[in-house]
């Protein structure tokens, strides 16, 4: 019978590539954690309906990209595209606006869209995001984009550019659509297929499109910014006066929308020009009405969601490896006696918090001893069954070669006391 390979559009995540994901990771939870973001764990199954509704069924998202079947119970269910949904469902439904506060939510996990593979664009995707809900000060739009900015530069990420644009509130957004039908509707035949498709249905999403003749047409377009209230562009102009109160540059992008249709006033990327066209790294903004779309009360919101695969893939582009945590202690056996203690002393040695490798394969002495010296660890631990009787051990220091006896009982002390 022939191998079995991973699903078209999913991909295995290997021990040295997990070690740069875990660094992404904790430098996530330790950013977010002094900001007094908390993490909330949402189901990768939700109905199909509340994708739907926060956004879109206009979308390309809804229309063609989910992974939606229905249950035995003939409940129609989707595998989650995008996560601030599910945040915004669960801040509703457990009555988290109830606090009075600001909710600072984040989250890390798996999201699944029926996209052609590519590399940094997967089926089964993973983001890492931020939702604050409660606030409209544009303070709130500012804080967001510089934890995202800390993290990303925390993580090792160079040459990055900040993209921002504003969409002003649905009133200037559906004003805005209007003018961009009338301009493109008498052009529609020199379009590309996607965005003749897209004219009726979500014509901002052109704005977005790769094809050189349509970006042509594009061009020559309204600008969205162009068509914001006074109030909106007064918000867009507090963001930008905090951001640079921050030090963080940025690029006015009036041809910046994001995909789903929930978003409002501030929207914003981050993209890296190494990863080609797929060069967004991090994307968000604000979504006032999304909340109240979805059956809660009126909520201001804002939040982002970084591409955990493309941010990978922009570190080992930069050749950033993850690191392995140092190995401590090698601990090697021989002789029944010897190999059954052996488990018992790596075993205290990783609960006093030295990272332990216990050697199995019940190999000679000196063939254990080639694999501690190759392991990078600091101490071998060797034990016999002359040590085992005794209750001892043999602890050599790899690097200089310098050996000595000690208990057993007093191994976890020797040792702490050489850190």
């Amino acid at each position: 019978m022939g191998k079995i390979h991973a699903v078209r559009g999913t991909r295995d995540i290997l021990p040295q590539e997990v070690r740069l994901w875990q660094q992404v990771e904790a430098s996530a939870r330790e950013i977010l954690g002094r900001a007094n973001y908390q993490e909330i764990r949402t189901p990768i199954l939700e109905l199909t309906e509340l994708f739907a509704r926060s956004i879109g069924s206009a979308t390309d998202v809804v229309g063609k990209e989910m992974f939606s079947f229905s249950t035995r119970g003939e409940q129609e269910v989707s595998l989650r595209p995008e996560n601030t949904a599910g945040v915004v469902r669960a801040y509703i439904q457990h009555g988290l606006q109830m606090a009075g506060d600001v909710q600072r939510l984040w989250y890390c996990g798996p999201m699944f869209r029926y996209e052609r593979p590519q590399a940094g664009r997967q089926r089964q995707f993973h983001q890492l995001g931020v939702e604050l809900l409660g606030s409209r000060d544009p303070r709130a739009d500012a804080e967001v984009i510089a934890l995202a900015w800390d993290l990303l530069r925390a993580v090792g990420a160079e040459n990055l550019t900040l993209r921002l644009n504003s969409l002003g509130d649905p009133q200037d957004r559906l004003a805005y659509r209007q003018a961009l039908v009338d301009y493109l509707t008498p052009l529609k035949e020199e379009l590309d297929p996607d965005s003749q498709e897209r004219l009726g249905r979500n014509p901002l999403r052109i704005l977005d499109s790769k094809d050189p003749h349509t970006c042509a047409i594009v061009e020559k377009a309204p600008k969205l910014p162009d068509y914001l209230s006074a109030d909106s562009r007064a918000f867009f102009e507090q963001v930008q006066a905090h951001l640079k109160a921050l030090d963080i540059p940025y690029e006015l992008d009036p041809y910046l929308v994001r995909g789903l249709d929930y978003y409002t006033h501030t929207a914003f990327e981050i993209v890296s020009p190494e990863l080609g066209s797929q060069s967004t790294v991090c994307g968000g903004g604000r979504y006032d009405g999304l909340v109240e779309e979805l059956g809660g009360p009126p909520t201001p919101a804002v939040g982002w969601a970084i591409g955990m695969e493309r941010l990978v893939l922009l570190l080992q582009k930069k050749q950033l490896e993850g690191v392995a945590r140092p190995l401590d202690v090698y601990v090697i056996s021989r002789g029944a006696k010897a190999e059954a203690q052996s488990l018992q002393v790596a075993q205290a040695l990783r609960q006093a918090g030295f990272c332990t490798e216990l050697d199995l394969s019940g190999s000679p002495f000196s063939k254990q001893f080639k694999r501690a010296s190759r392991s990078g660890a600091t101490w071998a631990v060797v034990l016999g069954d002359a040590e085992a009787v005794a209750g001892e051990v043999q602890l050599k220091h790899l690097p200089t070669g310098q050996q000595q006896t000690l208990l057993q009982a007093e191994l976890v002390k020797y040792l702490l006391s050489q850190r």
